[in-house]
């Protein structure tokens, strides 16, 4: 239950079975406005504006034909990718499930599975313009151990996108606060023309997520 206040925002009131930490969660969802804005514009989940903010700064999404979204669930970014580009074959791919979304093919699996690779590029049809993942290992409450888990999704997707990415495409991956480790950053470095760290404004202030955004694919 909520009420609004004098100021507008809403209040939750306290329920028995309600953690401390859950209720905080939830007048936060209930006072985001890119939340507000998602469930107007019918998109999934906030993260839409992540992609968007990035999309507007560096200029991802023009022109790509092929493209994977690691851990795509609920679907956001697919969903902006799908308005943005409406002729792209779009491969999404989750442990979880996610509800269907018209025109993208949509792979209901561990990406760290031994056949995931090989499922991606056979939906697929050919090497991908752009590979995004917004990625991260359920957390564990241990900050060094959390980091160490999502760090490691993000070196096996750029291995990947290394490995599938045609010639002068993208590749998009959330890393957490202090970025790229060194080896992983000078690896992207020698296969992308551009390398940088970004923050998009709907990634929450006190959020430690920021993405990498590496541009100009050398090739392998």
């Amino acid at each position: 239950m909520s009420r609004s206040g004098r100021d507008g925002r809403e209040r939750v009131k306290t329920a028995k079975r309600r953690t401390e930490s859950s209720t905080r969660w939830l007048a936060r969802q209930l006072n985001d406005p890119y939340v507000k804005k998602a469930k107007a514009e019918g998109y999934r989940s906030r993260a839409a504006y992540k992609l968007l903010g990035l999309d507007e700064r560096f200029g991802l999404l023009k022109g790509v034909k092929r493209a994977v979204d690691l851990g795509i669930a609920p679907g956001g970014w697919s969903q902006v990718l799908r308005k943005h580009t409406p002729s792209a074959q779009i491969v999404g791919i989750d442990i979880l499930p996610t509800d269907p979304i018209e025109g993208v093919t949509i792979l209901e699996m561990d990406f760290l599975d031994d056949n995931a690779l090989q499922a991606i590029e056979d939906a697929l049809g050919g090497p991908p313009d752009l590979i995004m993942s917004d990625m991260a290992a359920n957390t564990v409450g241990h900050k060094q151990t959390d980091h160490l888990r999502t760090m490691g999704l993000v070196e096996t997707a750029a291995d990947f996108a290394i490995n599938s990415l045609a010639p002068g495409g993208s590749f998009i991956s959330k890393v957490l606060a202090g970025g790229t480790d060194n080896a992983l950053l000078s690896l992207l470095k020698s296969h992308f023309t551009s390398v940088k760290h970004a923050k998009p404004p709907a990634s929450r202030k006190g959020s430690s997520e920021w993405y990498v955004v590496a541009k100009g694919f050398k090739g392998r």
